[in-house]
């Protein structure tokens, strides 16, 4: 128990009555009487919030909560007060979590329950517990209050923002490509699964013509083709320390996870099976699976994977993936790439290359274009923009050394990786070259 403002204020109000008394020793007997008034308040008071029955708290929390979005918590409170009572409500929050309105004021009613609520952001994925409530309870008086715990300790799990998917799901088919952003390219050739025949129309080349159709029917039939399925989709997820950097809020390593999820929905919606494979950090291995309950199993995969601190160790990856993925596979490669690592990079793409087709996608820091904007005042603005064209030069060698092996490289800004690895992949899907 602690003693309210109410309290101090009157405390204080002796205190000097004490040093009047001691002036004028006429005041000591007013000065004693309201001590002993004062101390069997207080002590009265203790005695009641001590008997006095905490309420009982039931918290409802989200079964699962996206990242970096704001969630409603709902708080029940129900006691068995005789007449109103004041309590001030505290919940947790979890490390790596924002909160929105508390803590909560409110006077639960005689012999009844209340409900409030307060908004939850949690910033980091993974599991949390959410421990018991501290409630604060005034005595009638307002002289003291007491402090306890309320409630019991939930779970719960936060995943990749998800609300991209759910979109994207929600879209007709004819308006998602327009939702991302993606640009179609007309497809060329035929070196797709053969879908129907149907009549021939103006525009078909002379290969897509059925000719023992044609003599059967005596008119022009064309073949018509699709995209193939059952198709194998693997993503190679670096987990290394350089993933750890941040773009906002969200680190690079959430954003790539973003793109993951969208660009395994749209492969698992064309078909094909999606997997994943981490490395340089915790080692995660998912085989490609296929099914309406694929995407739940890939959001179970990572939604509590975080980037550790070592290097990145491309080649042992490569050795690793060759050795688990025997078929033929696109191999989607995230990672973020350094001057340091064009050497190494490029062996061990050459390596997936034997069997699989590899698109390397790299994220950008927006910060180093932002540093290059600002205007140079002093040496100090000088050199640092110099420092960064130098990095960027570094890096560019880098990304030409990827290049030249032959693999599909998109470099862009963390936040346009989920469309742009969209797009790569429908125009492979189109290309036929999987």
């Amino acid at each position: 128990m602690i003693p309210t403002r109410r309290a101090w204020w009157l405390l204080w109000a002796w205190l000097g009555l004490a040093l009047a008394a001691a002036m004028e020793p006429v005041l000591v007997p007013a000065w004693a009487s309201s001590g002993g008034l004062l101390a069997l308040l207080l002590a009265g008071e203790a005695l009641v919030l001590a008997r006095r029955d905490p309420p009982m708290l039931v918290r409802t929390l989200p079964p699962t909560m996206a990242l970096g979005n704001w969630h409603e918590v709902r708080l029940r409170l129900e006691g068995a007060a005789r007449r109103p009572w004041p309590i001030e409500v505290f919940d947790d929050v979890p490390e790596h979590h924002e909160s929105r309105g508390l803590p909560v004021s409110l006077d639960l009613p005689v012999e009844g329950w209340v409900e409030t609520s307060w908004s939850l952001r949690p910033l980091r994925r993974g599991p949390f517990s959410h421990r018991a409530a501290w409630v604060r309870l005034r005595g009638g008086l307002g002289l003291l209050e007491r402090t306890c715990r309320v409630g019991t300790t939930q779970e719960v799990k936060v995943y990749p923002d998800f609300r991209r998917v759910a979109q994207y799901a929600l879209l007709g088919l004819q308006d998602r490509a327009a939702w991302l952003g993606l640009h179609r390219q007309r497809r060329r050739g035929e070196g797709m699964e053969f879908h129907q025949l149907r009549e021939y129309r103006p525009g078909d080349s002379l290969r897509q013509i059925d000719w023992k159709a044609v003599s059967r029917r005596r008119e022009l039939i064309s073949r018509e083709y699709q995209e193939e399925r059952n198709q194998q989709m693997v993503f190679l997820l670096d987990c290394g320390r350089r993933m750890h950097a941040h773009d906002g809020e969200l680190s690079h390593f959430d954003h790539a996870l973003n793109a993951v999820l969208l660009l395994g929905y749209v492969a698992l919606r064309y078909g094909d099976a999606v997997g994943m494979m981490t490395f340089s950090g915790e080692d995660r291995w998912l085989p490609p699976v296929r099914g309406g309950h694929a995407l739940n199993t890939l959001l179970n995969q990572v939604y509590d994977l975080q980037t550790g601190t070592a290097p990145s160790d491309y080649s042992e990856a490569a050795r690793t993936m060759m050795v688990r993925q025997r078929r033929r596979a696109l191999v989607v490669l995230i990672t973020s790439l350094r001057d340091e690592d064009s050497s190494e990079l490029p062996q061990a793409i050459a390596l997936l290359r034997r069997r699989h087709l590899v698109v390397h996608a790299c994220l950008r820091e927006t910060v180093l274009d932002e540093v290059l904007k600002q205007p140079v005042r002093d040496l100090r603005d000088a050199l640092r923009v110099s420092a960064t064209h130098l990095f960027l030069q570094a890096r560019r060698r880098a990304h030409d050394a990827v290049r030249r092996s032959g693999v599909q490289t998109l470099d862009v800004a963390p936040s346009e990786l989920p469309a742009a690895l969209v797009d790569r992949y429908l125009s492979i899907k189109r290309s036929g070259s999987l």
